[in-house]
């Protein structure tokens, strides 16, 4: 039996995650500026840490989420809604991050959150 090729895993853990549009957008602006920078991306963050069994895909999304409110990244936050979402977090428990971030993050790093999300949770609803 042959294992895997990690690349192939660490890409295939990817997609699961974050959906195939966003990742074939990625690859598809590969270009030799951010090859090196797509390949780490794949290796350590999902390759390295997602892949990981300490925690489930699911209480990664939540802390992802904390994370990019904490540091104020709307377009990261958008697509990690929607892995969150594809993580089987619901919205209420998004919203309940949100909350919880309002008290340690602030209340204008919350309030942004609550608007991008608030969209991203609508079009998951829609499509």
């Amino acid at each position: 039996m042959t294992e895997e090729d990690p690349t192939a895993r660490d890409m295939r853990l990817r997609r699961e995650v974050l959906g195939d549009d966003h990742v074939d957008r990625a690859e598809a602006a590969r270009d030799e500026f951010n090859d090196a920078f797509q390949s780490l991306v794949t290796r350590f963050a999902w390759g390295e840490v997602w892949s990981r069994e300490g925690l489930p895909r699911r209480t990664r999304s939540l802390l992802t989420l904390a994370l990019l409110v904490a540091l104020g990244r709307e377009r990261e936050l958008r697509l990690h809604v929607r892995a969150a979402v594809r993580n089987g977090v619901t919205p209420s428990e998004i919203r309940e991050v949100l909350l919880h971030c309002a008290v340690y993050c602030g209340l204008p790093a919350a309030n942004d959150a609550f608007a991008v999300c608030r969209e991203e949770l609508a079009g998951a609803a829609t499509g």
